[in-house]
C-alpha cells in the first residue's frame, strides 16, 4: 500500500503542477486543485505514519507530503486572490 500510494500522489503532483501552471488565471481550477491536494495530503501523511514504510521510499515519501502542502497553499493563494476585490465602474 505504501508504494502505491507513493507512485499515485507521485503522478498526481506531476500532472497538477503542469495544469496548474498553464492555467494561473482560473480561479475555480486552482481552488478544485486545492482542495483536491488537501485530500492528498491527508491520504498521504496517513499512509505515511499508518503503514509500513518501505525505507527506500519513506524520505521521499515524507518530502511529497510536505511540498504537497506547499502546493495546495499557492493553488488556495491564486484560487482565492480575487475573491475579495470589488469592482467599481464610474460612468
Amino acid at each position: 500500500m505504501f508504494t502505491w500510494i507513493f507512485w499515485i500522489l507521485a503522478i498526481w503532483f506531476v500532472v497538477n503542477v503542469i495544469w496548474m501552471w498553464f492555467d494561473l488565471d482560473n480561479g475555480p481550477l486552482q481552488k478544485t486543485f486545492a482542495w483536491i491536494n488537501v485530500a492528498a495530503v491527508i491520504i498521504g501523511f496517513w499512509v505515511f505514519y499508518g503503514t509500513t514504510s518501505v525505507a527506500s521510499l519513506s524520505t521521499w515519501f515524507q518530502v511529497l507530503n510536505w511540498v504537497n502542502i506547499v502546493l495546495a497553499a499557492v493553488q488556495f493563494y491564486f484560487g482565492y486572490r480575487h475573491a475579495n476585490e470589488r469592482s467599481h465602474k464610474t460612468d
